[in-house]
């Protein structure tokens, strides 16, 4: 099959940058940690109709970088993006106008992973106006000055609590509430989910392991008996919603989803929701609806929707359906009683779709490619895909497993190769505004566009990029 070839080639084509409509500038919002102001991967720049259909956005800057998954942070005229080059990993502030680097600070690493991905951070940096939060992959929780990337406070991990063996290192964003930093650090036997001082690095308290899940009876009616070796830690971010007046830190696990107050670490409820596969993780992040919650993950697991009870000390299934939607590591996105995410463990079952919340029903799904295989080619001399009746390069036609970030009515794309497209927010169908690939950006694309001011923020493996989303739009 022709799009099995094409799947095989990991380069993108560039395309000729140029103008149709300029807009005035938009008003910056911050996107000071991982999926934006709400943690929900959507900008409140609505006033944006990005459309690619006739000219793609121009670059306006782009500054070589090391490896890493993980997003750049924005806050106010700074940007800061955490990667590695050699053996060190690098917390580096640029200009968000040119990304020149204003100030860095770095740390020696030997994180190698296991699978063979890349060895940078996976974690997004948590901003304030005065302190940076990073979280390394092997596990260094440190805290830097934002005015000149002096180190406050750092903080070992795999010294400070037991930690068992991981798959792909640390990876999920710490997360900011008032004066406490929380850390799914994912230590044995209760250390899973640990809140430290934003000021100083101490321990304000630490939950979840044993206490959680000894005992637990599982959906194949199984229960659960603690060992001691179990991998704790998660690659699925933590969140903070408020659910019938009451404040709950929701944690998705390895093994499932915990409540948790915030304040405290004490647990309102769990749920068991893992895979049956040893070789597997949790990454989406839990979808707060009113006061239900929807999981979604790969590795056979699926989806669930579930509803708090009103005392927030547990939850009931509404459905679940291992079918509808696996989310392997970008998190879906809640539209209007719609979810909107990629589907599918491996690149060749990836797919977007919309996903009706009340019942679990797929309404439409896509590979990203509608037309006729066909017309298609690939060039093997430099292993980009033509299409045989234009003659034309074209962006890498399946998206595999994409990324989302919501802009109002519309959804921006970037698929698993580096192709750049714009939808609809549409749950009758799917609707697509164009698209176009930059070289900078090739295979694995994995990291979630980042919108602030008018602006896309991109990261590949070898570099940080600026679009001007202003440049090209249509209402």
């Amino acid at each position: 099959m022709i799009h099995r070839v094409a799947r095989g080639f990991l380069f993108l084509t560039f395309l000729q940058v140029s103008l149709y409509s300029v807009a005035a500038p938009v008003p910056a919002e911050d996107w000071p940690w991982f999926l934006g102001p709400k943690h929900t991967g959507e900008s409140g720049e609505t006033q944006l109709k990005p459309d690619w259909t006739e000219k793609q956005p121009p670059v306006l800057w782009k500054q070589p970088i090391g490896t890493g998954y993980s997003a750049p942070s924005l806050l106010g005229d700074r940007l800061v993006v955490h990667h590695r080059q050699g053996e060190s990993e690098i917390i580096s502030c640029r200009s968000r106008a040119d990304g020149t680097e204003l100030w860095k600070y770095e740390y020696a690493s030997a994180f190698e992973d296991p699978y063979g991905y890349n060895n940078g951070p996976r974690c997004s940096p948590v901003l304030t106006e005065d302190a940076c939060f990073t979280l390394g992959a092997e596990g260094r929780l440190v805290c830097v000055s934002m005015k000149d990337g002096k180190l406050r406070w750092e903080v070992d991990l795999r010294k400070n609590f037991q930690l068992p063996e991981w798959f792909f290192g640390m990876g999920c964003s710490p997360l900011l509430d008032g004066d406490q930093l929380i850390v799914l650090v994912g230590g044995q036997p209760d250390s899973g989910v640990v809140s430290f001082d934003r000021s100083t690095g101490k321990v304000l308290w630490q939950s979840v392991g044993k206490s959680t899940w000894d005992g637990t009876t599982t959906p194949e009616g199984d229960t659960y008996q603690w060992t001691g070796d179990e991998m704790v830690v998660s690659y699925s971010s933590p969140v903070i919603a408020e659910i019938h007046g009451q404040r709950h830190l929701l944690c998705l696990m390895r093994q499932g989803l915990v409540s948790l107050n915030p304040k405290t670490g004490q647990k309102n409820f769990s749920f068991w929701f893992r895979s049956r596969v040893h070789e597997s993780v949790n990454a989406a992040r839990p979808i707060v609806i009113g006061d239900q919650i929807f999981l979604s993950a790969a590795y056979q697991v699926g989806s669930v929707l579930l509803k708090v009870a009103a005392d927030g000390q547990s939850v009931t299934e509404t459905w679940s359906d291992r079918r509808n939607m696996l989310a392997h590591w970008s998190t879906p996105i809640h539209v209007d009683g719609f979810i909107y995410g990629f589907t599918g463990r491996h690149e060749n079952e990836g797919e977007l779709r919309c996903v009706r919340l009340s019942d679990g029903a797929v309404i439409w799904g896509t590979s990203g490619f509608e037309g006729d295989l066909n017309n298609l080619r690939v060039n093997r001399s430099n292993g980009k895909v033509f299409n045989v009746e234009t003659g034309a390069e074209i962006p890498y036609p399946f998206f595999g497993r994409g990324s989302l970030t919501r802009i109002g009515d519309r959804f921006l794309v970037l698929g698993e190769r580096g192709t750049l497209a714009v939808i609809d927010v549409n749950s009758e169908r799917y609707q697509e505004r164009g698209r176009f690939s930059l070289d900078e950006i090739g295979n694995p694309a994995w990291v979630a566009p980042v919108v602030s001011g008018g602006h896309m923020f991109l990261r590949s493996e070898n570099w940080l990029l600026c679009v001007d989303l202003t440049a090209a739009q249509k209402p």
